[in-house]
């Protein structure tokens, strides 16, 4: 792993496979470290000919924490956002408050990765808000982008179905009373079990392993989920945009997501012109070791779309 710099901003990327092979770059989600995608699906993309680049997103794992941009008021911008879903005048009443920054400047960052290791097109992936991300590139920079996979994302559409409550409490309970460091893992571990797969779940010893490998590798850093959820809660519709992709691309959903319904999958993969969509029957939120191979396959439909 290494910091590469763009600009103002240095990101944790580590890079897997040949030099001379065409490239993946993954992008991670809400707050998620690039450490959670699965090693045998990175395996596999590696081992079917591919170099694959993760990196850690601003305000995430070991990248820049944008301290400097400060701390938005996510609950205004989530009252607005109820209060405004019936009325086309939603995206133009978030837009006005003021956020750190855009997906549109995430999207600019992985650009940006690309341009530092001297990529000049890529498979382009992502995962929940990294999949939204991921169609932003797509979207903005279509040269860049040799074919799409979102995965557990959504379109943007306001009209998709929310969360269920016990995600949503999930995500935005106040943090445990201590913050030592058995008291987050813990809290992160009930956290986790309430979004991932029912028919995958994630053992326990797992879970706590995964946790205290993140703690110890980039702290404890809750400001950077913040701003990314503000990020993320005044993105706006990119149905209209995504119907002007014409990258092949896949939509991957697990029908069990309580944080990102199914139907946000189905609504994504019918705006992208002739896009692929793999619904997975007892897939939640999250990466579960059973499923790597689901995940590969599905990127590599996508960027076999691409050379075919």
């Amino acid at each position: 792993m290494s910091l590469i710099n763009i600009g103002k901003l240095e990101l944790e990327t580590v890079v897997h496979g040949s030099p001379a092979a065409p490239t993946i770059l993954l992008i991670q989600g809400l707050g998620t470290p690039l450490t959670r995608w699965p090693t045998a699906m990175i395996e596999q993309l590696t081992a079917a000919g591919f170099r694959v680049v993760a990196f850690d997103n601003r305000d995430t794992g070991l990248s820049t924490r944008m301290d400097v941009l400060g701390l938005p008021d996510v609950h205004r911008l989530m009252k607005i956002q109820s209060f405004a879903l019936p009325f086309t005048g939603m995206p133009s009443m978030l837009s006005a408050l003021p956020i750190p920054y855009t997906l549109a400047d995430m999207a600019a960052d992985a650009v940006g990765l690309l341009d530092a290791l001297g990529i000049s097109a890529a498979h382009i992936v992502g995962a929940s808000l990294g999949g939204m991300i991921a169609q932003m590139v797509a979207i903005h920079y279509p040269e860049r982008c040799l074919s799409l996979t979102s995965i557990m994302s959504s379109s943007g559409n306001p009209l998709l179905p929310p969360p269920s409550p016990a995600a949503l409490h999930a995500l935005f309970a106040p943090l445990p009373g201590a913050s030592d460091e058995a008291s987050l893992i813990e809290d992160s571990i009930w956290r986790q079990k309430v979004l991932m797969s029912p028919a995958y779940p994630t053992p326990d010893e797992e879970l706590h392993a995964m946790f205290a490998a993140e703690y110890r590798r980039e702290g404890f850093y809750p400001a950077g989920v913040i701003r990314q959820l503000s990020t993320l809660l005044t993105a706006g519709d990119r149905r209209l945009q995504l119907k002007a992709v014409r990258v092949p691309s896949m939509v991957l959903h697990g029908i069990d997501d309580p944080l990102i319904n199914i139907a946000c999958g189905r609504d994504t993969a019918a705006a992208i012109p002739g896009s692929g969509y793999r619904p997975i029957p007892g897939m939640g939120h999250d990466f579960p070791k059973a499923l790597a191979g689901e995940f590969a396959s599905a990127i590599l439909s996508a960027a076999s779309g691409a050379s075919g």
